[in-house]
């Protein structure tokens, strides 16, 4: 008699920690934010874009909350002590809800979010966000660093699906930090306009590369979910992950051409 081989189910999760659950929560919170705006930008319009646009409030909170969801459950397969673990991810949580609450409050006063020096009280906003987007990249820098000092835990596919969505996000990282370095060498030299105009080029390259660290593990789980084999499961993480970096490269060849 022919035996069928079934897959032993994989072990379960162990239940949310107090500062996981918190990040997770704050996340959902920034996600219902930025839908939010959305159906405000629906209703009073304006354009998308410009740096005065409904498009801020809307694209900043869904980015920031559904990141804040990804680290938060990415890194539960990087190997590094709960409590190092923990401080950065509230950290990490209370620098999110910072810069989505200070590009919101200028969206409703109608006035920049970023490089507006024009006033007191918008200077310190936009210092402050520049400040809160240095403390993003130590953060996500050290969750990077932890990932490759120790191979991350996880079914097939998802120690390289880990370790190449946190490299591909410090792409995010570095061309978040040029479009805010060159906006703010050209609002202090006398060229506002130029300066809001100045991050065209780099968004893409932004975009497409913050959420690798969502998209590559994402998919390794579900394939965890299927009857595929451990091999095959692993080249199909490995072919997305070429996919992602050649769509990286791309944006990045645009951006240069571009900048």
């Amino acid at each position: 008699m022919r035996t069928t081989k079934t897959r032993p189910p994989a072990p379960p999760k162990p239940p949310l920690r107090p500062a996981e659950r918190l990040c997770c929560a704050t996340g959902a919170l920034l996600v219902l934010s930025g839908l939010l705006h959305l159906l405000v930008l629906v209703v009073d319009g304006g354009p998308w874009d410009g740096p005065v646009s409904w498009r801020k409030p809307v694209t900043f909170g869904l980015s920031f909350g559904l990141t804040l969801i990804a680290v938060t459950w990415v890194t539960s397969y990087v190997r590094m002590a709960a409590g190092p673990r923990a401080a950065l991810l509230l950290v990490f949580a209370a620098d999110c809800v910072v810069e989505v609450g200070g590009i919101t409050l200028q969206a409703w006063r109608r006035v920049p979010s970023h490089l507006d020096m024009e006033t007191g009280f918008d200077t310190a906003v936009s210092m402050t966000l520049a400040v809160g987007g240095g403390v993003l990249v130590v953060v996500l820098t050290a969750f990077a660093v932890a990932s490759f000092r120790s191979r991350p835990s996880g079914p097939a596919g998802m120690p390289l699906a880990v370790r190449s969505g946190f490299a591909i996000l410090l792409v995010a990282l570095a061309s978040g930090a040029v479009m805010i370095a060159r906006g703010v060498i050209l609002t202090r030299t006398g060229h506002q306009e130029a300066a809001y105009h100045s991050t065209a080029p780099l968004k893409p390259l932004h975009g497409v590369s913050l959420h690798a660290v969502l998209v590559l593990p994402a998919l390794a789980w579900l394939l965890s979910r299927t009857d595929r084999s451990e091999p095959v499961r692993e080249r199909i993480v490995l072919w997305a992950v070429g996919c992602y970096a050649t769509a990286v490269v791309v944006t990045g060849v645009q951006a240069a051409l571009t900048w």
